[in-house]
């Protein structure tokens, strides 16, 4: 069904026309998280130590992933897209905010996989070719060809829409469960748990557990702005709700431990610690896993960027409501391949990876907190679909901008950046989850109160 009625178009699957299985969807949030990105995040919070990290990413994951769980049942109840239904909270106009945060940080974290996929293909071009891997002098050759090779994979995998993502997850995960078994193996016949367990890094670069909570955070919520696209093709409500929840846990702990334990392992066994070395690539080649992984390495990071691609298409189309989805995804993802070159001109990919995740974790959780609050406690789970594209309809509010929701937003965004120079907050649970309740709490007692003065 797609309804038009004065602005824009809505493109809300019916039910019948849903086809995405308990697995499809189980599979697509796994390959989501089992990925170079996740085992880039587990590595730079290696630098909390073994403990500190798990219970961080522990109670990250959880937390985050029930709220995915929450915005996955949205598009499951209603067959529309994630930007869409922020039509409902932010207006028809004013969700241009949310569409303009989510299609910039799915287009970063493209960006993010594709650059650690080109290290990837830098040591592959070593092998093969002997040119320099990137780092080495002359090393920017093999990570440009890398970049440029990366994107055309990802231009073909997109090309046929949401098909394709199924095809890729399912194909994906299969390498992904044969490479973590086959890495798992290698650490330990390395260095022993309990040598990985009472490892502590450096004094100068150690990260606060707070600190780690808000790059996890950061992290793990992108996914949730982008649940409803996928739980609208499935027509049953498990597969929105638990499928989701499970499986992007699964790949989260997975892949992020994995990552975690890789970096400390190669720190031990090399007696020095550098964060900027928890790439996949880097820590892949050191442990001797060779020309295989490194093609594991790059498969993963299409089946990874297949959901964020689509993600940040569904996003812009939701801006423009001219163009396709289809004319969308490439327009965003020829964006993702400039943007990768970033870090070989500004700075090293760690610092411009670190600023990326201040920045998402600083604007995307009151986004969350009150799309939320708008849709279970406000709505009570009943939008009109109808009024997504009715001028003057209940989701127009003042020209076509809820304010309220603006000015919550802005607000949350302001105390992000108090609570992250209050040591008791920014060293222990971090920011990010407070301002998410703050958002909650704010943006339902401001509409409640103005609900009732009308």
């Amino acid at each position: 069904m797609a309804t038009k009625n004065g602005l824009g178009r809505v493109p809300a699957i019916p039910m019948a026309n849903r086809h995405m299985s308990y697995w499809d969807m189980f599979a697509t949030w796994v390959g989501a998280n089992a990925n170079n990105g996740t085992w880039y995040i587990g590595g730079v919070i290696a630098a909390c130590g073994f403990m500190t990290a798990s219970t961080a990413l522990i109670i990250s994951g959880i937390v985050s992933y029930l709220l995915l769980a929450a915005a996955s049942f949205m598009g499951y109840k209603t067959g529309l897209t994630a930007m869409t239904l922020t039509r409902a909270s932010f207006g028809l106009r004013g969700s241009l905010l949310p569409s303009v945060i989510n299609m910039v940080q799915f287009i970063g974290w493209a960006a993010v996989n594709t650059f650690i996929a080109a290290t990837s293909m830098s040591y592959l071009f070593h092998d093969i070719f002997g040119w320099p891997v990137y780092g080495k002098p002359g090393g920017t050759l093999g990570l440009v060809v890398g970049i440029v090779v990366m994107s055309i994979f990802h231009l073909l995998s997109i090309s046929l829409g949401q098909r394709s993502v199924q095809l890729i997850e399912r194909v994906g995960i299969v390498l992904v469960v044969i490479f973590v078994v086959w890495e798992t193996i290698v650490v330990f016949q390395t260095v022993s748990f309990h040598d990985i367990m009472s490892w502590q890094p450096p004094h100068n670069l150690k990260m606060t557990s707070g600190a780690a909570i808000d790059v996890l955070a950061a992290f793990n919520l992108a996914w949730v702005t982008a649940a409803s696209d996928f739980s609208r093709f499935t027509g049953v409500k498990k597969n929105a709700t638990h499928a989701a929840f499970l499986g992007a846990n699964v790949g989260l702990f997975w892949f992020a431990f994995i990552g975690l334990i890789a970096t400390i392992g190669t720190a031990i066994t090399l007696n020095h610690f550098d964060p900027n070395n928890s790439d996949p690539s880097t820590i892949a080649s050191k442990l001797g896993l060779g020309f295989l992984a490194m093609i594991v390495i790059i498969l993963t990071s299409t089946t990874a960027n297949a959901v964020n691609l689509m993600s940040a298409g569904s996003a812009l189309t939701n801006m423009t409501q001219r163009i396709s989805l289809t004319v969308s995804l490439w327009i965003v993802t020829l964006i993702a391949t400039a943007v990768t070159f970033l870090p070989i001109f500004v700075a090293s990919f760690l610092d411009v990876f670190t600023v990326f995740l201040d920045g998402i974790g600083m604007v995307l959780g009151p986004e969350i907190g009150i799309f939320l609050v708008d849709f279970f406690w406000l709505r009570r789970q009943r939008y009109q679909i109808d009024d997504f594209t009715k001028v003057k309809g209940q989701y127009w509010y003042q020209g076509g901008v809820n304010w309220l929701a603006i000015l919550t937003w802005a607000v949350s965004v302001a105390c992000y950046v108090g609570l992250k120079h209050v040591p008791m907050i920014a060293d222990t649970i971090g920011a990010t989850f407070v301002v998410i309740i703050i958002s909650m709490v704010l943006y339902g007692v401001l509409m409640k109160v103005t609900q009732k003065e009308q």
